[in-house]
């Protein structure tokens, strides 16, 4: 795939600072759960201005669909999709991405960085096959969380969320910390898939070396 326009079809926010994108589907889009493309603004003075995203949807679809943080006090390009509406355009180009599923383990995600795994627990809820799959969700706080509903309902008691700007009764207060990972995780033979702000991911992937976690052990983007 490359600088293909595509049309929105809905465009609303579904946190105070995420919006949810659903567009048209190229015939020739093919990818895996957990990648991504670059998208661009089909208006002028922002038709080279890409960033990346991650599908939120499964391959199977007829449409594509993102889950995209804002940051309106910004000169940005996430600022400018906040003006957009149904008709107007996005142009998607190629795909890539470092994160996709080996096996049964515990995701771990801080904000936004939760966007390559919602594909991918989607696709394994489709093929009946979330196991004892765990997401470790760290937001600042509860209206932070993207798709708590659907994370409620999908892995139950194996979401966990951990909020660190706000005390809430029923949410863990903090950091991802060794102690939760040792809580959750069945070491040292537990999968992890990391992907977050680079402060959280260099404070887990420390913990996790520290817990002697190996390497071939661990699936991470950075975003």
């Amino acid at each position: 795939m490359k600088n293909q326009l595509v049309k929105i079809i809905s465009i609303r926010h579904i946190t105070h600072n995420v919006l949810h994108i659903v567009t048209e589907k190229p015939e020739d889009v093919s990818f895996t759960p957990g990648q991504a493309t670059e998208i661009f603004i089909d208006k002028k003075g922002w038709q080279n201005e890409g960033r990346p995203f991650t599908f939120t949807c499964l391959p199977s679809d007829d449409y594509l669909e993102f889950m995209i943080k804002t940051y309106p006090s910004h000169k940005s390009m996430t600022k400018e999709l906040l003006t957009l509406k149904e008709g107007d355009g996005l142009i998607v180009n190629d795909i890539f991405g470092a994160i996709s599923y080996k096996g049964e383990g515990i995701f771990i995600a801080g904000g936004a960085g939760v966007t390559p795994f919602i594909s991918i627990l989607r696709d394994l809820k489709e093929k009946n096959k979330l196991g004892n799959n765990k997401l470790i969700f760290a937001n600042k706080t509860k209206r932070d969380i993207i798709l708590e509903d659907e994370f409620n309902e999908m892995l139950g008691e194996n979401f966990i969320n951990i909020l660190s700007d706000e005390k809430t009764e029923g949410y863990a207060h903090g950091r991802v910390s060794e102690d939760i990972i040792k809580k959750n995780a069945d070491l040292p033979n537990t999968i992890f898939y990391l992907c977050g702000p680079p402060p959280m991911m260099d404070a887990v992937l420390k913990q996790l070396k520290q817990l002697n976690v190996g390497a071939k052990k661990i699936v991470t983007e950075a975003f």
